[in-house]
C-alpha cells in the first residue's frame, strides 16, 4: 500500500478556528510499519512492532511541531471524557479536552469519526472518539458539555470516517442511535431486512446541531473507499489507526 518514507500524510481541518489552534488527521502515508500496518500506524493495541510505532510517533512530533507528547488515550468505543491534566492516562475513554496552550489532544480511528472541536476565542479544544457506541452512550453530548462557551461559538470539524455505501448496521444500531438523538433518523437508509445503511458522518451532524452546534465542518473523506490514504478495520480487519489531533499556541 503505502511506501516507506519520512514524509508523512497530513490532512488539516478545514475549519476557520482561531490563529493559536492547529487541527488536522494523519494518513498512512509514511511511516515505518510492515503491512498490515502499512505504512504509519500510531496505534500500540494493534499488533504492530513497538519499534515502528515508537519510530512513527517521534515523526508526527517532529514534522507536526507539537509542544508536546500527545495525550493518547486508552480508547473503548465508551463515553468517558478526560481532561488532558489528568495523570491517569490509562483510565479508559474515548475524548480528551484541555484549556491549556501545548497540550496535544488526540484519538485514533480507523472508520470511526474522529471529531475535534474547540471555542472560537482559542481557549479550549477537544479530541472525541465516535463510534456508533459511543454515539448511542452520549459521548458528544458530555463533551459539549465541558465546554464553558456559548453552543453558538463553539467550532466542530469531522474527520475521515466509513462512508455510508460500506457501513450496514443492524436495526438494534439504529434504535440506539435514535434514544440519544430522535433527529439522526435522516442518518439511515433501508438495507436488507433489518439492516441499515448508516452515515456516520451525518448521524454525528444530526447531533452536534440538535445540541446547538451551528459551525459544523469536515465530512469529506471515506476511510473505506480509500485504502491509498487511510486505515480501515471494517474493509482489512487487522490494520493500522490514524492520528486526528488538536491543540493550542501559547498566547
Amino acid at each position: 500500500m503505502s511506501e516507506k518514507t519520512d514524509k508523512i500524510g497530513w490532512i488539516p481541518a478545514k475549519c476557520p478556528v482561531p490563529d493559536n489552534v492547529h487541527a488536522g488527521t494523519t494518513t498512512r502515508m509514511g511511516g515505518m510499519s510492515d503491512p498490515p500496518y502499512d505504512t504509519f500506524n500510531l496505534a500500540e493495541h494493534v499488533g504492530d512492532n513497538p519499534k515502528s510505532i515508537s519510530h512513527n510517533r517521534e515523526l508526527l512530533r517532529k514534522q507536526l511541531n507539537l509542544p508536546a507528547e500527545p495525550r493518547w488515550l486508552k480508547q473503548i468505543h465508551g463515553n468517558r471524557v478526560i481532561t488532558a491534566q489528568t495523570e491517569n492516562l490509562t483510565v479508559p475513554a474515548d475524548g480528551i479536552i484541555t484549556d491549556q496552550a501545548n497540550t496535544v489532544c488526540v484519538v485514533l480511528t480507523a472508520d470511526c469519526l474522529p471529531l475535534l472541536l474547540c471555542d472560537a476565542q482559542g481557549t479550549k479544544v477537544a479530541a472525541v472518539h465516535v463510534g456508533w457506541r459511543g454515539f448511542s452512550k452520549n459521548i458528544i453530548a458530555n463533551t459539549i458539555e465541558m465546554f464553558s462557551a456559548k453552543r453558538k461559538h463553539i467550532m466542530a470539524w469531522m474527520g475521515p470516517c466509513i462512508s455510508t455505501s460500506h457501513y450496514e448496521v443492524g436495526a438494534e444500531v439504529r434504535d440506539a442511535c435514535l434514544n440519544v438523538c430522535a433527529i439522526a433518523g435522516q442518518a439511515f437508509t433501508p438495507g436488507r431486512d433489518d439492516y441499515w445503511y448508516a452515515d456516520l458522518h451525518e448521524l454525528v451532524r444530526c447531533q452536534l446541531e440538535y445540541l446547538g452546534i451551528e459551525n459544523i465542518y469536515g465530512g469529506d473523506y471515506c476511510t473505506y473507499s480509500d485504502s491509498k490514504l487511510f486505515f480501515s478495520h471494517r474493509r482489512d480487519g487487522i490494520t493500522g489507526r490514524m492520528a486526528s489531533l488538536i491543540w493550542m499556541d501559547s498566547s
